[in-house]
């Protein structure tokens, strides 16, 4: 069978003439309805990836495998989530790789998870509310499946942090300043801690509390994403774009910081 064919079990995206967008999962004898009509789940499995599929009243829908961004956006969630343009950005930023023992403190949804553990890396997550660990442990397992290495402890990462010899500590929560000087301790030397921040007030204060430990080679970012309109010779910016949504800051965990002699 053709890694193309599209199989039951499978999650999809079905994309309609209006460019609005469906994520379903296949099941044997299902039909999924829209205001544009239903869909038959029978006659999306077997198709190939990219077919066409028609609807009860002809309506015609276009059939993908979601990508982690489609995921992302269109996920159950009990937090908001940190959009595909800052996860990108985080990969690059923390620099990410296989095999990289991660922390990450402050769940949310997972979205940040399914990132990082399609990139190789190893996560130990720690967060403060159970329903929000619930949430993404499903999302992470219904987009990877349950053969990862992810595990999330119900703790607040403020208090201390357990794991020794982290090459990364990610974090997405309001006041990450007061995780620094644990970070600290866990971190390898060379290590490198990101937090994702909504606020420059915030995150001036993380640039602080960072100056007052053994980190360096700090850095603040925003992402702004911006689409083209591009049909014949109409080209120009779209009417809209995702610009602010957050603050990537990073420093490198130092034996010793320049200057300290």
């Amino acid at each position: 069978m053709s890694n193309a064919e599209l199989k039951e079990g499978e999650r999809v995206m079905l994309i309609d003439a209006k460019d609005r967008h469906y994520l379903i999962n296949l099941r044997e004898g299902a039909a999924f309805h829209t205001h544009a009509g239903i869909v038959q789940h029978n006659d999306v499995i077997g198709a190939l990836e990219g077919s066409v599929i028609k609807g009860n009243t002809e309506r015609s829908f276009l059939v993908l495998r979601p990508t982690l961004s489609d995921v992302v956006l269109k996920m159950p969630r009990g937090a908001q989530v940190i959009y595909p343009k800052d996860l990108g950005a985080i990969l690059m930023q923390a620099d990410i790789g296989p095999g990289m023992r991660v922390l990450e403190a402050g769940i949310g949804s997972g979205a940040l998870s399914m990132t990082l553990l399609r990139a190789g890396a190893l996560i130990t997550g720690y967060e403060i509310r159970e329903d929000f660990a619930q949430q993404a442990t499903k999302n992470v397992h219904d987009m990877l499946g349950t053969d990862v290495a992810y595990g999330i402890q119900i703790r607040d990462v403020t208090l201390g942090i357990d794991e020794v010899d982290l090459d990364r500590i990610i974090l997405d929560m309001p006041e990450p300043s007061a995780v620094v000087k644990h970070a600290e301790s866990a971190l390898r030397p060379g290590g490198i801690l990101l937090a994702y921040l909504p606020t420059i007030n915030q995150t001036q204060l993380l640039r602080e509390t960072l100056r007052q430990h053994s980190f360096g080679m700090e850095e603040t970012v925003e992402i702004l994403r911006r689409t083209w309109h591009i049909d014949g010779r109409s080209v120009r910016p779209d009417h809209r774009m995702v610009a602010h949504t957050g603050f990537l800051t990073s420093a490198r965990r130092l034996v010793r910081r320049l200057g300290t002699d």
